[in-house]
C-alpha cells in the first residue's frame, strides 16, 4: 500500500503530542464559535511539516491553517483534534485525522484515538486496518439490539432544520436500541468495530469526514451524506475556504438503508 507507512506514522506522532497536551490546556472559541487549544495548533503544525517533507508538492487543507494551494491533484486534509470540546474539558474521546483526495476522490485516509492507542488506516481498494489488523463487518438487520451514533448540532442551519432533524432522533430511537453520540470520530471507530450499526451527522466541514470516509468504505460500509446522495469532494481548496457544510450517514448496509427510510420518511 502506497500510503500506509506515512499515515500511520504521521498520526501516531500527533496522537503522542495530543496525549501529551491532554488535560494541560483550556479552548477559546475561534469566530465560527468552534474550540481552539494549543494542542490543535501543535498537532497541525506537525503533520503539516510531515507532509512537507515526504509530499512536498501536494496541497494540503488543516482547519486550523486554512489552505495551502500547491496547483495539485492531491490534497491532504487534516483535522489536528477532532472533539475538541471534548479535549479541552478532559473527556478522552477525541480522534487526530489526516485523509488524501485525489482530485474529489477520497484514496486514503486515517485517524488515532490516542485514549486508546488505537489507529485505524485504510486505502481505496486495499481495506481498512486497526493497529495492523484487518477489519471485516458483518452486516446486521436486528435492529432494536443494536446502538448507532448520531450527532445534531446547530451550526450550518436554522431553527427547522435542527427541529427536523431531532424528529429523525425520536424515530430513530424507537428502532434501535440507543442512540448515542460522543461528538467525535471515536464514533466511527465504533462502527468500524462493529460495536455501533451507524454513525450520522448533520454538520460538518470537509476535514470532519475525508479521513474516515475511506475508512468507513472500506470496512464493508455504505457512507452518503444525510439525505442518501455520494458525498462530493470536488473542488475541495474552494469548499474548505468556504467552510462549505457537509453531513454524513454512515451505516453497515442494510442500516444505512432503514435510515434513509427513516429520514426520507420524515421530511
Amino acid at each position: 500500500m502506497l500510503y500506509e507507512k506515512f499515515l500511520t506514522e504521521t498520526l501516531r506522532g500527533g496522537a503522542q503530542i495530543a496525549s501529551e497536551m491532554f488535560g494541560k490546556v483550556s479552548g477559546h472559541l475561534k469566530d465560527d464559535q468552534t474550540l481552539v487549544t494549543e494542542a490543535d495548533l501543535a498537532v497541525g503544525k506537525f503533520i503539516i511539516s510531515e507532509i512537507e517533507k515526504v509530499y512536498p508538492s501536494h496541497n494540503i487543507i488543516n482547519e486550523e491553517t486554512g489552505v495551502i494551494d500547491k496547483q495539485s491533484e492531491y490534497t491532504w486534509v487534516i483535522d489536528p483534534i477532532d472533539g475538541t470540546a471534548n479535549f479541552a474539558v478532559g473527556v478522552p474521546f477525541y480522534g487526530v485525522m489526516l485523509g488524501l483526495l485525489k482530485g474529489a476522490e477520497s484514496v486514503a485516509g486515517g485517524f488515532a484515538i490516542p485514549h486508546f492507542n488505537d489507529i485505524y488506516f485504510a486505502e481505496k481498494g486495499q481495506g481498512a486496518f486497526c493497529n495492523g489488523q484487518r477489519m471485516a463487518l458483518s452486516d446486521h438487520s436486528d435492529f432494536s439490539a443494536m446502538s448507532i451514533a448520531y450527532g445534531i448540532d446547530r451550526f450550518g442551519g436554522g431553527r427547522e432544520l435542527v427541529l427536523r432533524q431531532a424528529r429523525y432522533l425520536g424515530e430513530m430511537a424507537q428502532q434501535f436500541q440507543t442512540v448515542r453520540s460522543s461528538g467525535s470520530v471515536y464514533d466511527v471507530a465504533c462502527l468500524v468495530k462493529g460495536s455501533y450499526g451507524a454513525v450520522l451527522f448533520n454538520s460538518g466541514k470537509i476535514w470532519d469526514y475525508v479521513a474516515d470516509h475511506v475508512v468507513i468504505e472500506e470496512s464493508g460500509c455504505v457512507v452518503t451524506d444525510l439525505n442518501g446522495k455520494p458525498m462530493d469532494f470536488s473542488d475541495p481548496l474552494e469548499k474548505a475556504g468556504k467552510k462549505q457544510i457537509y453531513t454524513c450517514c454512515g451505516g453497515m448496509p442494510s442500516v444505512h438503508k432503514k435510515l434513509q427510510e427513516i429520514i426520507h420518511n420524515e421530511k
